[in-house]
């Protein structure tokens, strides 16, 4: 059994039950449109001068009624000022359109550009957190988060800045002319209205909230559900587990649909209250207009005017509930894609660490660098220890192995080397300096590993072996793949290094994979390097062909390998026999056998079992 470590992370601030303020959320965003103040500026501006001439049409139209109040038979007023005022009404018609389109043109630079900022900052911190958080992440909910929380961005700022933000100042615009024109009444009547209708939509909405945020819980359950059986197709296809996984994903969409039944219930409550406020409000206004018509103290136009405004103010505000709800639904997403950036890692580089130091040039003989283990104790999870006290020295150039049963730690030397975990006691030095004191970086750039389980990008041939180095040519990717005894399969298949390789490289054999990821190895050059069982998945004849090449290549190179199989490491500079953590033997495979103790009974094993 591999180890990958099952302990609860750190606490960190992506807690479910962690919730920052509505208004913080906001406060982080801003930062992103504030890179483009003057498009954010100019877009203000805009806005405000399509809501002065959206106001200015009721204005316009009740002048135009007011002016059609002529004697019969006067021709020139009827041609002068009413073409007058129409040509003018049709211009502030069109400069609403206008203002508004060029809010959209100038803004959504910015728009796009804080999308793009804050989705590839939190993409850089995923990949800069710790193994133990990916080990036990789901990536099909986490990327639904990331995904929603981008396209928040755009409804947060459309919504909040271009729809309330605007029928806000349109409301002030408004009742400060119904103020002036006419009695207060008017300005009380629409102002009660509206108060109640922002207040019946708010607690309403925010009722309603829980209800959307269970329903985008249970979307991203049912959705990591699926793409996990998607991605274990062939566990599922050996278990024969289709309906049950069928029956597991159901279960999600049941709840999902619970969920968003209750939200669709309680959306047709808000609606008919709405509805029922907003036919009040118009109800009462026009009644006063009219009032005032019949008194004298109103014209026509007048009650044309109030009946316009009327009709403009609760258009927007029929979008209200709509509108209050994305808001707090991109104001969620956006603070859960928040809290996976505020997600603390668990391995830092220390203030003013430096690169690890290899010389000019790190991959050459004479600087291939010497690996020192010391008194290492290391837990995933601190009621199971798994390595106690580890001390042993990899000399520069040389090879040191370690072998021993399944569970003993063998592999975990390999993550503590590359830094995935920091260790509790000791310290392990790359060329006398600390891991813990330079960058992560340059000691994984230092260091090549052929794990035991290979996985592979969904693109070509090509493009996974050049990953050990996306700079080297086509020549040196085939050279590569010469070495690792894989050209002559590529090159017969009908695409050659342009085959895809399917998702986690399913399209391969185990031992086509383990020979890709010994090639992209091999091309990345490193002076240390890692062979984590590298041909356990090979063959008899291409296990001793490549491991004629991987010695080769670890000439003068300082190498661990790890393996279960006794042979591969026979030439080692020296053999670690490892058991629960510990190393209970240790020295050349020639000592050890002499020993007579548990290596050799180890070797007798394998020897008689290959025999028979």
């Amino acid at each position: 059994m591999r180890h990958h470590g099952h302990s609860s992370p750190p606490p960190a601030p992506d807690d479910p039950h962690h919730k920052r303020s509505d208004w913080a959320t906001l406060s982080r965003l801003l930062p992103y449109l504030w890179q483009y103040k003057w498009r954010v500026l100019a877009a203000i501006v805009f806005m405000l001068s399509a809501k002065v001439a959206n106001v200015g049409v009721p204005v316009l139209l009740k002048n135009l009624v007011d002016a059609m109040n002529i004697k019969p038979g006067d021709p020139s007023t009827v041609l002068v000022v009413p073409a007058g005022l129409l040509l003018a009404y049709g211009l502030l018609r069109l400069s609403t359109s206008l203002f508004t389109e060029l809010r959209e043109l100038v803004f959504s630079k910015a728009t796009q550009g804080a999308a793009r900022s804050i989705a590839l900052q939190t993409f850089e911190h995923l990949h800069a957190l710790s193994l133990r958080f990916h080990l036990e992440r789901q990536t099909g909910g986490m990327t639904r988060d990331i995904e929603r929380g981008v396209r928040g961005i755009e409804s947060l700022i459309s919504f909040s800045l271009f729809n309330i933000g605007a029928t806000l100042i349109e409301v002030l615009l408004v009742l400060t002319v119904l103020a002036v024109k006419f009695d207060a009444w008017f300005a009380w009547i629409t102002l009660a209205a509206l108060v109640c209708y922002i207040t019946f939509t708010v607690l309403l909405t925010e009722w309603r909230t829980q209800f959307r945020r269970q329903a985008n819980e249970f979307d991203s359950a049912a959705h990591s559900k699926a793409v996990d059986s998607l991605l274990n197709y062939e566990t599922v296809k050996y278990f024969n587990n289709e309906g049950f996984e069928a029956q597991r994903y159901d279960e999600s969409l049941q709840r999902l649909r619970t969920a968003r039944l209750k939200a669709q219930s309680t959306l047709s409550m808000l609606n008919t209250g709405q509805q029922l406020i907003i036919g009040i409000g118009l109800v009462a206004m026009l009644w006063r207009a009219t009032q005032g018509v019949v008194d004298g103290r109103m014209t026509l136009g007048d009650l044309v005017m109030v009946n316009a405004f009327m009709i403009q103010l609760y258009i927007p505000l029929n979008f209200l509930g709509v509108m209050y709800r994305e808001i707090k639904q991109s104001l969620t997403d956006l603070d859960k894609m928040f809290t996976l950036m505020d997600r603390e890692r668990e391995i830092a580089d220390v203030p003013g660490a430096q690169p690890l130091a290899l010389g000019s040039e790190g991959a050459s003989a004479a600087l291939a660098p010497a690996v020192h283990f010391e008194d290492v104790h290391f837990a995933y999870d601190p009621a199971r220890p798994i390595l106690q006290g580890i001390s042993f020295e990899i000399p520069a150039g040389k090879t040191v192995a370690a072998v021993g049963p399944s569970g003993s730690g063998k592999s975990t030397l390999a993550r503590l080397l590359f830094r995935f975990y920091d260790i509790q006691q000791g310290r392990i030095t790359i060329a006398g300096q600390e891991i813990r004191h330079v960058t992560q970086a340059s000691v994984r750039q230092a260091i090549g590993i052929v794990p035991q389980d290979t996985v592979l990008f969904n693109d070509t041939v090509q493009y996974n072996i050049a990953y050990g180095r996306p700079s080297a040519s086509r020549a040196e990717v085939e050279d590569a793949a010469r070495a690792a005894r894989i050209h002559d399969f590529i090159a017969s298949t009908p695409k050659g290094y342009e085959t895809t390789v399917g998702e986690r490289g399913l399209k391969l054999s185990g031992g086509e994979k383990q020979r890709v990821a010994i090639a992209r190895t091999l091309l990345k050059n490193p002076p240390i390097l890692i062979f984590d069982e590298a041909t356990s998945a090979l063959d008899s004849a291409n296990e001793r062909a490549i491991q004629s090449e991987l010695q080769s290549v670890a000439h003068n190179k300082t190498a661990l390998v790890i393996a279960h199989r006794l042979s591969t490491v026979v030439d080692a500079h020296e053999i670690l026999v490892m058991e629960a953590g510990r190393i209970i033997e240790r020295g050349t495979h020639s000592q050890l056998l002499a020993l007579g103790t548990r290596y050799a009974g180890m070797w007798a094993l394998q020897q008689s079992n290959e025999a028979s």
